[in-house]
């Protein structure tokens, strides 16, 4: 198996949260595909946040894109020259108001790898207590949600959380956590 060629590449769009861009190809084979359009986010980091008390946390928010209010992990972007374990620490803190005594990486995924070349970093965090209020941006609305493990457990089984990058971090945790 050998990489693809990139002939040339254009942006069509570059904004925050849309960058498309589209290149040009040559498969091993000499074919030559015109017209490849990928989408650049930035890295990204999923956190499963375990308090004190042994509560999951999770956010409950409306997302535009299905037009639904979904329950998920909270999450965010990694800023320019940030390294992903301080993003994870500083996202939860500012979108639940809790601070964390470990930190451990699960796992790093791909969204769709096939046209976007982000990352996502997932972490369980354990210990868990509430040192401050929510830090949200103008654009957030969102109400923090505590679950026991169980209940977070048959909350995922129950297919409940339509985030598929939450739902791999989940089985990633529940699986290092010996609850599968």
């Amino acid at each position: 198996m050998e990489k693809w060629t990139l002939l040339d590449s254009k942006y069509i769009i570059q904004r925050p949260w849309a960058t498309l861009r589209v290149d040009k190809l040559q498969m091993p084979n000499g074919n030559v595909k015109d017209e490849y359009y990928v989408l650049e986010y930035p890295t990204w980091v999923n956190m499963v946040g375990i308090t004190e008390a042994d509560e999951v946390l999770f956010v409950r928010q409306y997302r535009h894109g299905s037009g639904q209010i979904m329950v998920e992990l909270p999450a965010g972007v990694v800023e320019a020259g940030e390294a992903p374990e301080l993003a994870a620490r500083r996202e939860l803190l500012e979108e639940t108001g809790y601070a964390f005594d470990s930190i451990e990486k699960i796992c790093e995924l791909y969204a769709n790898p096939a046209t976007s070349g982000n990352i996502t970093h997932t972490y369980l965090l354990k210990g868990g207590r509430k040192v401050q209020e929510q830090e949200l941006d103008a654009s957030e609305d969102i109400e923090v949600v505590h679950m026991s493990i169980p209940e977070a457990r048959q909350f995922l089984f129950d297919n409940k959380i339509g985030q598929a990058l939450h739902t791999s971090a989940l089985f990633y945790t529940f699986q290092k956590l010996g609850l599968l």
